[in-house]
């Protein structure tokens, strides 16, 4: 039945808060988002989300502001530990509002809908939009990169490629879930085994003698004297190529036993303590094996350091490493679109975004419109934006959401100490995960204060959005029934309903469940 009946129009949008929508007695199989991200699939989706084409192409960013190899590798060290830091808070929001859409479900449930809209807002607006175009132009020219190998390849063969590539991707998740996620085990496999070549390799060239730049003597032999800003920097660039560290959060109601009543014996912190240590030591080492086969000078000059490298020590097999490029790249476009697609979907069951975009399809139980919105976002951004000017703004935005979420933690403690955490951290790790945070949105706000205050308007052009969109409840009749058209419109195009069983409903409070199921008696009325 098309939720977006005149007649029912009212009682769905309130229904939605709750995802639910109740099937009869003896019908058919609920429906529902399934739960088929098991352990190893929770691994690759946070492992293929980090390691994107970052680490095969510019690892430079680090060594040009720490001046001398030794320190670069303590910043990448330094770069996982914070992350590590970082995910152990989001193991403990994560089994304790266990919902979907990560930062933003946290930031609603615990400062309310404002703060957690405006996170939305951003992150729909322009966050994923723009890390999905960043990382679908990268794939499409290291795919052209043989076609056009003296030149940059055409602007509009680039453009064509990403956009075949996110058309695919975008179908192969509306479909289903298990391929969505076969494709990410696969593609991360992938990339890890050409990291693992060339950190092989790199030890092979340590075995032959060929460290000459890892002795102490050269490796902190400064060729430039770091300040404190230039740290910053460097620290800023080793710990955005760690970003996508929680996104496993995003998709916290499709885990496989996601909470249970052990601690630690559960998919989400399981596979956040499995994947973060691993990020680590492979960035490290992957760094060590390119300082065996180049001097900081040559890695300072590459444009795409995996190439060069492959290029030295690889022989006839150098086209090993644009294609591992091409593949990482792909397997983060599958990744971006598998989590940004749920935190959509979140956002509208909350009541933050249009209820079509909280709907799944009755069949293959995956978010349909959701997908759409954030491929369409995507395709705008990439024939419009100037993508890599936008991706300076992005990462201020996502560094502040991150540290926001953590401050989130600390006051839920404080709002609700007796509430059941399975896992709960230190506040030592959070205070410690924010004394950093703090340090480098401080630096950042001094040193590029045109970036940050063109994010922050960014992230405030969401504040009347939010009260004409989603406070403003009284709207007038022709407004509410064009939302009705467009939505009914909109479930038959794509075959959608609202999911069955809410999110936590076995949980739920009776106070919570009266008061939800009092609100669609009186929106019915």
């Amino acid at each position: 039945a098309c939720a977006g009946r005149r007649q029912r129009g009212r009682a769905a949008r309130a229904a939605m808060a709750g995802g639910e929508q109740r099937g009869a007695p003896g019908g058919p199989e609920r429906v529902a988002l399934k739960k088929e991200i098991g352990l190893v699939s929770a691994c690759a989706i946070i492992i293929g989300n980090i390691i994107g084409s970052g680490i095969f192409i510019s690892p430079k960013g680090v060594l040009e502001h720490t001046g001398s190899v030794g320190l670069a590798l303590i910043i990448w060290v330094l770069g996982g530990g914070v992350a590590a830091l970082g995910s152990l808070c989001y193991a403990e929001l994560g089994v304790t509002i266990p919902k979907s859409g990560g930062d933003y479900s946290y930031v609603t449930e615990i400062f309310g809908g404002l703060a957690g809209f405006l996170l939305l807002w951003s992150a729909v607006l322009i966050m994923y939009p723009t890390s999905l175009a960043v990382i679908a132009l990268t794939f499409s020219n290291y795919v052209l990169q043989p076609v056009f190998p003296n030149c940059i390849p055409p602007y509009n063969a680039s453009r064509i490629l990403s956009m075949v590539c996110l058309l695919l991707l975008t179908w192969v998740n509306s479909s289903s879930v298990r391929w969505a996620t076969r494709i990410q085990d696969i593609f991360t496999a992938g990339k890890l085994l050409a990291l693992a070549l060339i950190i092989i390799v790199g030890f092979i060239q340590i075995f032959k003698g060929n460290y000459e730049e890892l002795t102490p003597s050269n490796a902190f032999n400064f060729w430039m004297t770091p300040t404190v800003g230039h740290l910053a920097l460097a620290f800023l660039q080793g710990s955005f190529a760690f970003s996508g560290w929680n996104f496993l959060n995003y998709v916290t109601e499709e885990l496989v036993d996601p909470r249970r009543q052990v601690s630690f014996s559960m998919n989400l912190p399981r596979a956040i303590f499995i994947s973060i240590p691993l990020v680590t030591f492979v960035y490290t080492f992957t760094n060590i094996a390119y300082f065996t086969a180049m001097s900081p000078q040559e890695l300072l000059s590459s444009n795409a350091v995996a190439v060069t490298f492959g290029e030295k020590l690889l022989g006839y097999f150098s086209w090993v490493m644009p294609v591992s490029v091409a593949l990482s790249t792909f397997g983060g476009i599958n990744g971006y679109l598998f989590t940004s697609s749920r935190l959509c979907f979140s956002g509208a069951r909350e009541g933050h975004l249009p209820s079509l975009l909280a709907m799944i399809h009755v069949k293959r139980c995956t978010p349909i419109p959701a997908l759409l919105v954030c491929c369409l976002a995507t395709v705008v951004i990439m024939l419009v934006g100037d993508t890599y000017t936008l991706i300076n703004y992005v990462s201020f935005i996502n560094y502040l959401c991150y540290g926001v979420t953590i401050i989130g933690l600390i006051v839920l403690r404080w709002k609700k100490p007796k509430i059941f955490r399975p896992i709960k951290v230190n506040l030592l790790i959070p205070i410690t995960y924010l004394a950093f945070w703090a340090f480098l949105l401080i630096f950042s706000l001094y040193s590029e204060p045109v970036v940050c205050g063109v994010g922050l308007i960014i992230i405030l052009t969401g504040v009347p959005v939010f009260f004409l969109g989603v406070y403003w409840r009284n709207k007038p009749k022709c407004v509410n029934r064009l939302i009705e058209s467009v939505t009914c419109w909109g479930q038959k195009l794509c075959f959608v309903v609202y999911p069955q069983g809410a999110v936590g409903e076995e949980e739920e409070a009776p106070s919570a469940r009266s008061q939800r199921l009092a609100s669609e008696t009186a929106a019915r009325k």
